[in-house]
């Protein structure tokens, strides 16, 4: 039995207005400290660096997705009366705890993790944390059910579809919340009108055909947000820093590892193959941090100098590269100025197309309701993306290394 909160709840959100929460099980999972937990990873990495007023966390994220979720569950036409309650508050939970496994950092902290952030969110989920005995108490096969749409797996497509597609709620909060909080507009699309014009024909969801621009501004946002904002070459800078950081750590670890005592938060992350939920639990920005902090006074002066520059903003400085060679000439150059080029230089290659249909009949593509009433797949009915689907990738490959050395290409 699905029972209901006293009252509804609401949280005030600068994207959604308002976040709405009536249910005892959602609001419950809010509250668990795994959930809080959100409060203290940044939803953008990175980002910050660039963008100094992106400090907004995965906590707020989740709550969006989970707001677009309930809105799509209970609004779109078709769905509402095809999901029972019980699948209806099944997604919408899957939506809220999507990120609940996410390090700090967003992807970065996996260059020490030994485990992928996804597979922390289903191990909190199964194991013995706040969050599954809250799911537990009101049925015990729920925490199996959440875990089957974070993994793609559910019976049940369509609830896959909802949290994790071309047209999800996840990439809807965070294109939105992240130009939000960046202060561009690049990733500002019509959320309203998709929802408007949203629908469930034949198992799946579609957009009516007079929406269709709307979806356009939609792929166009995420187009334009990834090289605007997510590949920022500062924002890549600061994340291979950490990437060198983390690599450093494995190797002090191996031949000095008392150096690290100092930041024992580190510590189960290169020790064990499996780190527990409860090591993953105290890993959070703070932690790190201040792991860092400590990190930037220790005896060994690569692991000092890198811990430095991530706290102090001592960024790396970049050079495109268009070849195996060119990365050479920058390995070289930085190992004459006196740098140990396996942890002054980075590689990175950002590439990205922001729609790409599935070739499956089956795939999770963007679909069209069109006015003689067929389903048909996005590219198929609108120019702009056909075009972008039939464009060249755009790809970027920087080198990064020390601004105090002048490269020359």
């Amino acid at each position: 039995m699905l029972k209901k909160t006293e009252e509804t709840k609401v949280m005030r959100d600068p994207i959604h207005g308002y976040i709405h929460i009536d249910l005892q099980v959602v609001w419950d999972c809010v509250n668990a400290k795994e959930f809080q937990r959100l409060r203290r990873i940044h939803q953008l990495g990175g980002n910050f660096q660039v963008y100094h007023t992106a400090e907004h966390s995965r906590f707020s994220h989740s709550l969006g997705v989970y707001e677009i979720v309930r809105r799509i569950v209970t609004e779109v036409s078709g769905l509402r009366d095809q999901l029972s309650e019980y699948e209806k508050a099944t997604v919408m939970l899957a939506g809220l705890l999507h990120d609940v496994g996410h390090g700090p950092f967003s992807h970065a902290f996996e260059a020490i993790s030994p485990v992928p952030h996804e597979q922390y969110t289903v191990r909190v989920i199964l194991e013995d944390t706040e969050i599954n005995a809250i799911l537990k108490a009101v049925d015990p096969h729920l925490p199996e059910q959440v875990a089957s749409i974070i993994t793609y797996s559910h019976p049940k497509d369509i609830l896959n579809q909802i949290v994790s597609g071309q047209l999800d709620a996840d990439r809807m909060d965070y294109l939105l919340r992240d130009a939000y909080f960046t202060g561009t507009s690049y990733g500002n699309f019509d959320l309203e009108r998709i929802l408007r014009t949203m629908r469930f024909v034949d198992d799946k969801i579609v957009m009516k055909e007079s929406g269709i621009h709307t979806v356009e501004d939609y792929i166009m946002a995420r187009y334009h947000m990834y090289w605007q904002v997510y590949f920022h070459p500062m924002t890549r800078s600061y994340e291979s820093i950490l990437t060198m950081a983390f690599k450093r750590m494995r190797t002090v670890y191996h031949t000095h590892p008392e150096i690290l005592n100092c930041a024992p938060m580190f510590l189960p992350f290169l020790e064990k193959e499996m780190p527990s939920i409860h090591d993953h639990f105290k890993m959070d920005e703070p932690a790190a941090l201040y792991g860092f902090t400590c990190l930037s006074e220790c005896e060994d002066p690569i692991l000092a100098d890198l811990s430095s520059r991530l706290l102090n903003r001592r960024l790396f400085e970049c050079v495109d590269i268009h070849s195996d060679e060119d990365l050479q000439s920058v390995i070289q150059q930085v190992s004459d100025a006196g740098y140990d080029p396996e942890y002054y230089v980075a590689s990175d290659e950002a590439f990205q197309r922001p729609y790409k249909p599935y070739h499956s009949a089956e795939g999770h593509n963007i679909w069209v309701l069109t006015a003689n009433g067929e389903v048909r797949e996005l590219s198929e009915v609108s120019d702009i993306v056909q075009a972008i689907v039939c464009g060249q990738m755009k790809e970027d490959r920087k080198a990064f290394y020390p601004k105090d050395i002048q490269i020359k290409m």
